[in-house]
This record gives structure tokens, sequence and C-alpha cells, in this order.
């Protein structure tokens, strides 16, 4: 797997977080970057450490199930892409955001964010024992996941702060396509297709 597809892997993961981040940044009245660092590092830091958790997982079965790891990568990455893609278009976790952004945001609760970091990246869990399966070099994988979800994580803080909720359920939409691309060609290639 090369560096491209990891960017667009990290780009598609990094989606919920980004939403997240967008909630943030609408419940602070003027920039706090101390508070946008923390934001960034948690959901960065949480998007690179479950990946390696998958693929240390994955790496323990992967004798096992050599044979068809194809559709196990294939089928979570369009599982977790459908499931982004069904969420956008069905409207759901909206009135989650919406409650969590009407809160008024002076101080920055560790434990809330902690929670929200491992919530928006169970996706990168199953997406790291796919890892494994394909044999992709962690090191790398884990260091572009966890840089692309601080970048817009930081992003999004900024976003949400100057243009509200307008364009996060679209950036999910687009993170849970590039999933939902990307198992197809991993599927495509170990068919010999592409």
């Amino acid at each position: 797997m090369g560096y491209l597809e990891l960017l667009l892997i990290g780009v598609g993961l990094a989606m919920d977080a980004f939403a997240v981040s967008i909630c943030k940044g609408l419940n602070m009245k003027t920039i706090n970057k101390k508070h946008c660092f923390i934001i960034a590092l948690f959901f960065g830091g949480f998007q690179a450490l479950m990946p390696f958790i998958g693929w240390l997982a994955g790496i323990q079965f992967e004798h096992y199930i050599k044979a068809f790891d194809h559709w196990i990568a294939f089928v979570l990455l369009v599982v977790i892409g459908g499931h982004m893609v069904v969420e956008v278009l069905r409207g759901e976790d909206e009135e989650d955001e919406v409650c969590l952004c009407a809160a008024e945001e002076e101080h920055l609760d560790i434990k809330e964010l902690f929670l929200l970091a491992i919530a928006t990246s169970i996706d990168a869990l199953a997406v790291g024992v796919t890892f494994a399966f394909l044999q992709v070099n962690i090191v790398p994988a884990i260091i572009i996941i966890g840089s692309v979800t601080f970048v817009i994580s930081a992003a999004g803080v900024f976003i949400g702060n100057i243009f509200g909720s307008k364009y996060k359920s679209r950036a999910e939409l687009a993170g849970g396509i590039i999933l939902i691309l990307l198992g197809i060609k991993i599927l495509l290639e170990h068919l010999g297709i592409v």
C-alpha cells in the first residue's frame, strides 16, 4: 500500500474527528489555540494508536486467514465507509452533535475529549486489522493517519468557529466514499482485475 493510499485512508478516517472538531470550534467564542492543539492532539493521537492496536491483533491471526485476507479488508472498509455514508444520508448523529455543540464550553473537558477521541477512532481499529492482513508497514501508516487527523481536526476547530456546522455532513459523506472506493480497489487488485 502506497503513501497516497495511506493518505486517502487517513483523510477518510479523520472525517468523524473533523465533524466533532467543528462542534468544538462552534463552542469557542474566539479561537483558543491551546485548546485547538489539545483537541487535534487527542484526535490525531487516538487515530494513530487505534490502527496500531488493530494491526497487533491482526498479525496474531494472519497465518490463519491469509487465503481470504483481501476479502476481509474489502468488507471492513466498505462496511465502515458505508456506515458513514448511511449516517449522513439518514441524518443520524446530527441531534447528538447539535446537543454537543449547544453546550457552552469555556474550558476543555478532558474526560469528554478522551471519550470522543475513542469514539471517532473505532473505525481506525478495524482498518488496522486490514493493515496486518495486507502486510502494510505500520509505522509510516500510523504516522500518516495520525498526522492527517491532527491537521484536519485543527482545521475543523477553526472552520467550526468561522463557518459553523454547514460542511460537517459533506465531509463525513466524502470520508465514507473514500473508504468504500479504497476497499473496492484492494479487492480488485487481489483479484488481478486492476
